[in-house]
């Protein structure tokens, strides 16, 4: 089958167009985008839904919605308003859902684990600990066998919760940085010190996790292309195996987005200087963002939240070694992703779905109350989120592959929809004549020009149907 697309002449100068700005016009980190979710009308039985999906290699992701401080960029599903109380509801909550859908799935195996949010370390120890035993004694998930990766922030990288995550062999830490300059940190609204920061990734480093990834942010305010190096040359004295380097987007309804003023557009210059130096330091680049020591081979993964292709939010789980056989290996393309808490998506080859999303206070307190009142039944249907048909199956597979190092590979498209990708996305050739992709017998791979463009490339990648829902989505 063709894909559907606009005129091609039209879609090929609307690329141009787009690569002549700046390439940081949208965060491409998924697809289809949560804002082009909406509701479903009857809802959909999730029994049903889940038997024709194979469910042997499975992504299990938990979301905790809870922070000690909202930053000035942050667009994640998470409140600072929360209390022991509140908290404990929302546990026993996700312990309700874990039990519906285990029941949902019945015999599952899960390649992946990873609890993001939020900031899941914010839990009380206790709180956590349930988290881990929920994805382990309820869903399954052989914990011991699979990569699993937690979100941390300075604050709450305590030494007691570290050895609680080590005791259920989490391999992966993640924890958000942004900057080691304390003047940039503080515009962004963010309240922490480097004596804070260095003390929290020096407990890391001595609780023995394989993965240490540092999140990094460039285009702050303030923020110069020699102090951006400033911030990585401190990271890596912290020897991380992986580095995710984030451009600053001011997004609606954040703190950032609600000032007036003008950002100094550097991103570009402190990517491609900030690229140069994790190169030189044997650091090999995986997609635009992430960056990995050695460049060891992992499993594959998916987050945002969960690919290569950011963030996140959720977590995105990478590990830079193998587990022993017989565990599954996930792949992102194609296996399924179970999404436990109130802002989790999970994914099916034909569907996405999830609660409804919000950045505002408000909206995000009453979609949280709305979800620990859910009556445990309801946890079997879903009433919001995105059916795939097979156009947006096909565009989906192409933007998760050609977005990271391993690039587009023509056999792996031909076995997975039996046609050839020149035929169902013709216009996709524009990429080799504007110098962003090169092609060989087997594959397509982005040019070093193309991977700096890759939000630019991943919205043109964007069907019709899915840009026309986003421009209509009104966030809450």
């Amino acid at each position: 089958m063709m894909i559907k697309t606009q005129n091609p002449q039209s879609k090929i100068q609307n690329l141009k167009s787009k690569i002549a700005q700046s390439p940081y016009q949208a965060y491409v980190y998924s697809y289809p985008h949560k804002t082009a979710y909406r509701p479903f009308n009857p809802p959909i039985y999730l029994p049903e839904l889940w038997t024709q999906q194979d469910r042997q290699a499975l992504f299990l992701y938990i979301h905790i919605p809870f922070c000690e401080m909202r930053c000035g960029f942050c667009n994640l599903f998470t409140t600072v308003s929360h209390n022991e109380d509140f908290i404990s509801q929302y546990v026993r909550t996700l312990q309700r859902q874990a039990q519906r859908m285990k029941a949902v799935l019945g015999d599952a195996s899960f390649a992946r684990f990873a609890i993001g949010g939020g900031t899941p370390t914010q839990l009380p120890i206790q709180h956590l600990a349930t988290v881990l035993d929920i994805a382990e004694n309820t869903m399954g998930a052989k914990l011991r066998e699979i990569p699993i990766s937690v979100e941390v922030s300075p604050e709450t990288a305590t030494e007691e919760k570290l050895k609680v995550l080590r005791s259920h062999s989490v391999d992966r830490v993640s924890i958000g940085v942004q900057s080691f300059i304390e003047s940039e940190v503080l515009a962004t609204q963010r309240r922490q010190s480097n004596t804070q920061v260095e003390a929290a990734l020096t407990r890391i480093k001595e609780a023995g996790f394989p993965t240490l990834n540092i999140d990094l942010i460039y285009g702050l305010p303030s923020q110069t292309v020699d102090t951006w190096l400033q911030s990585i040359q401190t990271a890596l004295r912290f020897q991380p195996e992986e580095i995710y380097l984030y451009p600053l987007y001011v997004r609606p309804l954040t703190g950032l987005g609600r000032t007036d003023k003008e950002w100094d557009d550097i991103r570009l210059a402190c990517y491609r200087e900030g690229r140069s130096l994790l190169l030189s330091q044997g650091y090999t680049q995986v997609s635009m963002r992430m960056f990995r020591q050695g460049g060891q081979g992992g499993q594959g993964g998916q987050g945002s939240n969960f690919s290569t292709l950011s963030p996140p939010p959720p977590s995105s789980p990478h590990t830079p070694h193998t587990f022993p056989s017989p565990s599954p290996v996930y792949c992102c393309q194609a296996d399924g992703m179970v999404g436990l808490g109130c802002g989790a998506r999970s994914y099916t080859n034909t569907l996405h779905y999830s609660n409804e999303y919000a950045v505002g206070a408000k909206g995000i307190r009453d979609i949280l109350q709305a979800y620990i009142q859910t009556a445990d039944e309801l946890f079997e249907y879903t009433h919001y989120g995105f059916q795939l048909n097979a156009e947006e199956q096909r565009r989906r597979y192409i933007l998760l592959s050609l977005l990271s190092d391993e690039g587009l590979n023509f056999v792996n498209y031909r076995q997975r929809f039996s046609s050839e990708v020149d035929a169902d996305f013709p216009e996709i050739s524009e990429l080799l004549t504007l110098n962003l992709a090169i092609k060989d017998e087997e594959s397509l791979h982005l040019t070093e020009f193309g991977i700096e463009r890759s939000d630019t490339i991943g919205a043109w990648l964007f069907s019709e149907q899915v840009q026309e829902l986003m421009q209509d989505y009104e966030l809450k």
